[in-house]
């Protein structure tokens, strides 16, 4: 099982940005699809961004023009680049990979928009 760690989390006033990283423990060459979800307090877990091969990146609604999934092969890191943030994104986003036939999570970030 793919082992998954997030950072980059944090309060950022409305409008502001953040980056967040997930280093893989494995070459992200041999996790597909990887991507990240969030949920927020009292509601369901759901996805923001993911990239499937093939297939190419997908994005929810909500942030597609502001968010920016991208991967370095190199690192073994996926990132999430996140602009124009609103207080509605606030909430703990976790990163996801599935390879060998297992799917796995990260642990979690925290991330908190101010109005």
């Amino acid at each position: 099982q793919v082992h998954l760690v997030e950072s980059g989390g944090g309060l950022v006033q409305a409008g502001g940005s953040l980056r967040l990283s997930c280093t893989s423990s494995e070459s992200i060459f041999s996790i597909n699809p990887v991507g990240w979800y969030r949920q927020a307090p009292g509601k369901q877990r759901e996805l923001v961004a993911i990239i499937t091969v093939p297939g190419g990146p997908h994005y929810a609604d909500s942030v597609k023009g502001r968010f920016t999934i991208s991967t370095d092969n190199a690192k073994n890191t996926m990132y999430l680049q996140m602009n124009s943030l609103k207080p509605e994104d606030t909430a703990v986003y976790y990163c996801y990979g599935f390879s060998r036939g297992v799917g796995s999570w990260g642990q979690g970030t925290q991330v908190t928009v101010s109005s």
